[in-house]
């Protein structure tokens, strides 16, 4: 089996990697990324693309079509990657996340590709927290990140065929240790701040709800979609991925942590204005479909796998809001040297 996973220097990308590697020993893997974040190393071994059997490094926009040669499976992870960052450039998360996605999916169906994994977000169902959204629920997209999904999402269905097997997986906010580990995300802020300083800081006034899903968990899912059969779902199949077990608050999440990492300080912004991102969602219809791939990470497993992580290379940084483990931060960074541009080019100012 030949694999190409696009956006495979990420957070997800090394956890993925090394699970398809257990999965189908014999299998070629290919990694495309742009590169924002290769520099973001949060593990003592080796550079995570050793495992990998091709590294090619260039923009999801650009995609060239001969690196479609061969494939089997495509895994898209390609994106700009979290609701802040959508903010600040809606209009390349459009273009990265939606149009590169579509004009990526139309090469490989041409190519002979047979599956196309799309890493798509419960995030879509925007303000539902009135009860557990299925996949036949209506969507309603706040962010730039959400409606790129969707986009993507009422595309691909006109693509897809017999031959051309499309899988959108509703990724749950995700969590968990990585060797390019991010901290802009819900639980592995609250570990880190746990961890750091002894405090768990909720931005928010702690009640929205969140499903989440464990990294290693998304690597079990891609992993189905990745062999998934057209009698298994059929050509196009959109479906959430985690457990009904795990739809928390935040500030459940957060009292969590400090129950298991005594001597942890709670603190919730109750003058924050009320965020509209809180969503529950319902995991039926991948536990029906994919009854051998189903999440081994709660709650608890996932805190102290994080917290095992952190301290396995020292984390102690206390101002970690401000540092390259949030994905925001980098692209400022870059920026502000003059090395990306403002449509996320890359300069190559770095060379002169």
């Amino acid at each position: 089996m030949k694999i190409l996973i696009t956006g495979n220097m990420g957070y997800i990308g090394p956890v993925l990697v090394n699970h398809l590697k257990k999965a189908y020993p014999n299998s070629t893997i290919i990694g495309y990324d742009i590169g924002y974040f290769a520099q973001c190393i949060t593990s003592n071994g080796a550079f995570p693309e050793v495992n990998v059997d091709q590294q090619v490094f260039g923009d999801v926009r650009n995609f060239p079509e001969k690196l479609l040669e061969g494939v089997d499976t495509i895994v898209n992870l390609a994106a700009i990657s979290n609701d802040p960052m959508g903010k600040k450039f809606e209009e390349f998360t459009l273009d990265i996340n939606y149009r590169s996605c579509i004009n990526l999916a139309k090469m490989a169906k041409k190519a002979g590709v047979k599956h196309f994994v799309f890493a798509s977000s419960c995030s879509m169902y925007g303000a539902a927290d009135d009860y557990p959204k299925t996949e036949e629920d209506s969507l309603n997209p706040l962010t730039a990140y959400a409606r790129s999904k969707v986009m993507s999402e009422n595309d691909l269905i006109n693509l897809a065929s017999e031959k051309f097997i499309v899988t959108c997986l509703r990724f749950a906010t995700a969590c968990g240790f990585s060797p390019r580990l991010r901290l802009d995300l819900v639980l592995n802020d609250f570990v880190a701040g746990a961890i750091a300083s002894g405090e768990i800081s909720i931005l928010s006034d702690g009640t929205p709800w969140r499903a989440m899903v464990h990294v290693k968990d998304m690597s079990r899912a891609i992993e189905w979609a990745s062999i998934r059969k057209l009698t298994n779902g059929g050509s196009f199949l959109a479906v959430n991925i985690g457990t009904n077990k795990w739809n928390h608050q935040v500030k459940t999440m957060a009292l969590a942590v400090q129950g298991l990492l005594p001597g942890i300080n709670v603190t919730i912004n109750q003058d924050a204005p009320a965020d509209k991102r809180s969503y529950k969602v319902n995991f039926d219809k991948f536990e029906a479909l994919a009854p051998d791939f189903q999440p081994q990470f709660d709650l608890e497993k996932a805190i102290m796998d994080l917290e095992s992580g952190m301290k396995s290379i020292g984390f102690n940084d206390a101002e970690f809001r401000s540092s390259n483990l949030i994905r925001l931060k980098v692209l400022n960074s870059f920026q502000d040297q003059g090395l990306l541009n403002d449509r996320l080019n890359w300069t190559n100012k770095s060379l002169l």
